[in-house]
């Protein structure tokens, strides 16, 4: 058996160079951005007022108040088309561009009128309410880089930016293979000794969650020809993940029928807890990942192996599960040559996370799985461990 870091060292190795395309804009949320964007424009292009009130010149005010007289209107997207000279000012909006001669910006709030003539009972600062040109970022910035994962704030940046297109590295495709004389697809009729395969559900969203695109593939059943059969439909995928049959069973025969279409397997045991019977290999150019049969087992190694190898294949810089520390609230047994993976509730108390783990840690309970928010990490040989002791836990909550 390998380690858990060793296995995903092999895995994200495997990763091609991502692939790229070029989208629209409004298409682009949740992609990963392949190439830079780069401004095309300046902003804001001008000096603008960044209040309601008059421009002025901070020269002409030497004392208060002081009478100015009116000479036009300067709102947002119709510059006053003059010069503010000598004992002159001009009626500016919020957004509006600062005229010819003005220095600064006095507010509405200190300003009296008097038909074309403003009177102002304050002395200005030069400079004050003005968003000067350039200010956010300037033509030929180079603002959001390759590697960000585009969220609506990076969106809004881009459209700033006049920018109408983005290259983003194409999502890759996985294709889920379900395998098992017991599985059935949720709705189905169950009959005697036949289960609800959850887990393709479960790993298809997580799939679409981090960035790929996920193909359901019919059940294959415990013979080769079922799982041959079924594996070719795979074809054109980047990626296969098989789950269960696995193992070394009579009846696990995934690795041994995949291996007559020319499978070639990297490894097939890894020291952890749950999901030790984890094969991945490649057929040809397409990676292949045959995650354990018991559904916990299947989206804890989808969430330790399957996610960093599509974000590597997305270009994104950080690909491995965030691990945050947290103080325990009960005490946890010792380990042995395993790295477990323990169901557990994150919560932040005061100036820092504290976990408890669920006393059932069975591999088949999804129903613990779904309560939890995060794992902790139990390293191989670890000693028992006490309350208010500090560990590792992966979060499994964006919120974390």
């Amino acid at each position: 058996m390998i380690s858990v870091s060793e296995a995903r060292s092999r895995v994200l190795a495997a990763a091609p160079y991502p692939r790229t395309e070029i989208v629209m804009l409004k298409e682009a949320g949740g992609r990963t951005l392949s190439s830079p964007l780069t401004a095309r424009r300046t902003q804001p292009p001008a000096d603008v007022s960044a209040m309601d009130g008059y421009a002025v010149r901070s020269e002409d005010f030497l004392k208060a108040p002081t009478r100015l007289s009116v000479i036009g209107e300067a709102p947002a997207g119709s510059p006053f088309n003059g010069t503010v000279g000598p004992g002159e000012t001009v009626r500016i909006f919020t957004g509006g561009e600062l005229p010819l001669g003005a220095d600064t910006v006095i507010l509405q709030e200190d300003t009296a009128r008097d038909g074309a003539t403003a009177i102002f009972s304050e002395l200005p600062v030069a400079g004050r309410h003005i968003r000067k040109a350039g200010l956010d970022f300037q033509v030929g910035d180079t603002i959001i880089p390759s590697g960000m994962v585009l969220t609506p704030r990076h969106l809004a940046l881009a459209a700033s930016m006049n920018i109408l297109w983005a290259r983003v590295s194409r999502k890759p495709r996985v294709a889920i293979l379900a395998t098992g004389d017991e599985i059935r697809l949720p709705g189905d009729d169950i009959g005697p000794g036949q289960i609800i395969g959850s887990s393709g559900v479960g790993v298809a969203s997580y799939v679409d969650q981090v960035g790929g695109e996920a193909i359901l593939l019919d059940i294959a059943g415990d013979t080769e020809h079922q799982l041959t059969s079924a594996a070719r439909q795979a074809v054109g995928a980047d990626i296969l993940v098989t789950l269960g049959g696995a193992s070394v069973g009579d009846h696990d025969l995934v690795q041994q029928a995949l291996t007559k279409e020319g499978l070639n397997v990297g490894f097939w045991k890894i020291a952890m807890r749950p999901g030790k019977p984890l094969m991945f290999g490649n057929l040809g150019e397409q990676i292949v990942l045959g995650l354990p049969g018991n559904p916990v087992s299947t989206m804890v190694c989808a969430i330790l192996f399957l996610g960093p190898l599509i974000k590597r294949m997305l270009g994104q810089a950080e690909t491995n599960p965030r691990i945050l520390p947290a103080r325990l609230k009960t005490p946890i047994a010792p380990n042995d040559r395993r790295e477990d993976y323990i169901r557990a509730n994150l919560t932040l108390e005061g100036n820092g996370f504290e976990v408890e783990a669920f006393a059932i840690q069975d591999s088949s309970m999804m129903s613990i799985f779904a309560k939890s928010n995060c794992l902790i990490v139990r390293p191989p040989h670890m000693e028992a461990v006490p309350a208010g002791s500090v560990v590792d836990v992966l979060p499994l909550d964006i919120q974390f």
